[in-house]
């Protein structure tokens, strides 16, 4: 993103004509206007550094970015020392992706002023994008004593501390966000988790009561309070908690699932549906309900006539369209999605979302109206060995445990046949296995 601060001059004499007025439109949003009094002061003055850099972002903020480099890149030439415009460049260039470029353009401003925060905190995000934890804490450590009320210099130290810090240095640089923006919610809910991690469940649980407080309708802040309190716990998390979830979560969901938490239900699933159908023959539609990025994707294609993504979360499904195969993807609640197309589907198969809910019955009633018949069912559920009287219960970390008992008792009692189970790993939590179970059941074929 650039900056607000970023349309400052060079120390270069400014050129004759409407520069002031072309910043002023520039910053008001008004871009055709502000061009063309930029191309006006490049005519008279072409090779000045002032408007070759404010017509550069402004070129970049009109999806014309290789107009803007080339641009900035010439106000550079004039004016090697011109610390906003290199890290406007390099702006430019991480937004374009090009992370290596951009990270060498923050450098050279810093070359010219080690004291600029912007410079500093974008070189951080570079520096954790390629996995230099340290590198990128430590740059976050000069944010935040150049600019010592910045909270979010704190909380984005506390989040790269997680990979390179103690639990003791990232809760105490979340809680410095904290003091200085007393609404920070993601400040409040990574301190909340990262205490529940701690083993501090009282303290992690006042941290969501203090979100409360201030953000009463917020729904990760009411879900996670119930997780951890016990108190008016929703029969599932309601959907836009786990839209908001796993929007903020989309960019790193793989990496985080697969590298740090051992993730397992897709190849579980995938085993369980080839010993059920064996090698897939492209006849079926097939349904992924809760499709997130698309990690079942691969070896769902292979058994599909037509491939069918449904995810609550959009930035999820972005990813699952960037991953390719599905021939649709909707963004919809999956009881209603399924339940809105009567003896269609051959497969249905959901990976890790049903953690999402305590009471099956509405998912099981769904599933087996959308199933054609003998239609497979196949999901996980994460596996509670102590049952309640309800036969689920919520975790402190936000997500339900299922009885066997239970699953059993609510896909016989919604049609299904041929119900079976088989325990396994879905993944780690807290260094600690998550023992699931992986279900298939299958709708009764036609009399």
């Amino acid at each position: 993103m650039i900056e607000a601060t970023s349309l400052n001059r060079a120390d270069a004499t400014p050129p004759e004509g409407g520069l002031a007025l072309a910043v002023s439109l520039h910053r008001e949003g008004r871009f055709e206007e502000a061009a063309a009094l930029y191309a006006a002061a490049l005519e008279d003055h072409p090779e000045h550094p002032d408007p070759l850099h404010f017509f550069g972002v402004l070129r970049h903020q009109q999806g014309r970015s290789d107009e803007a480099v080339e641009l900035i890149e010439r106000a550079l030439q004039q004016a090697p020392e011109y610390v906003d415009a290199w890290v406007n460049l390099g702006n430019i260039h991480k937004e374009s992706g090009r992370h290596e470029q951009a990270e060498a353009a923050y450098r050279r401003a810093l070359e010219h002023d080690d004291e600029h925060v912007g410079a500093w905190n974008n070189l951080a995000v570079m520096l954790r994008l390629r996995g230099e934890a340290a590198a990128a804490a430590d740059a976050y450590r000069r944010v935040a004593a150049l600019a010592p009320d910045f909270a979010d210099a704190y909380f984005k130290l506390g989040i790269v501390l997680r990979q390179c810090g103690t639990l003791a240095d990232v809760v105490e640089a979340l809680q410095r966000a904290i003091e200085l923006d007393p609404h920070h919610a993601q400040a409040h809910y990574n301190l909340g988790y990262m205490l529940y991690m701690a083993g501090e469940r009282e303290a992690a649980t006042q941290v969501f009561r203090d979100w409360i407080a201030f953000d009463a309708d917020n729904p990760i802040a009411r879900h996670m309070l119930a997780a951890l309190s016990g108190e008016d716990v929703p029969e599932r998390a309601a959907d836009d908690y786990v839209a908001r979830t796993f929007d903020g979560f989309a960019d790193s969901f793989d990496e985080v699932l697969l590298q740090n938490l051992d993730y397992h239900a897709p190849e579980l699933l995938r085993a369980a549906v080839t010993a059920a159908l064996g090698e897939g023959r492209g006849d079926l539609a097939v349904v992924d309900a809760g499709c997130g990025t698309g990690l079942c994707g691969p070896w769902l294609k292979p058994y599909a006539r037509v491939l069918i993504g449904i995810d609550l979360s959009v930035g999820m499904l972005r990813k699952a369209d960037a991953r390719g195969g599905y021939d649709h993807l909707f963004a919809a609640e999956l009881t209603a999605f399924l339940s809105a197309y009567p003896g269609n589907f051959g497969l249905i198969v959901s990976a890790d979302t049903l953690c999402y809910f305590g009471a099956l019955e509405g998912f099981a009633a769904a599933a087996r109206i959308g199933l054609a018949p003998g239609g497979l069912l196949a999901f996980s559920v994460e596996r509670l060995d102590e049952p309640p009287a309800a036969g689920y219960t919520i975790r402190p970390h936000g997500r339900y445990a299922h009885h066997a008992d239970y699953v059993r008792a609510t896909l016989a009692a919604a049609g299904l046949v041929d119900i079976q189970f088989a325990a396994g790993v879905l993944r780690q939590e807290l260094g600690e296995p998550v023992h699931g179970w992986i279900v298939l059941a299958r709708a009764p074929e036609l009399a």
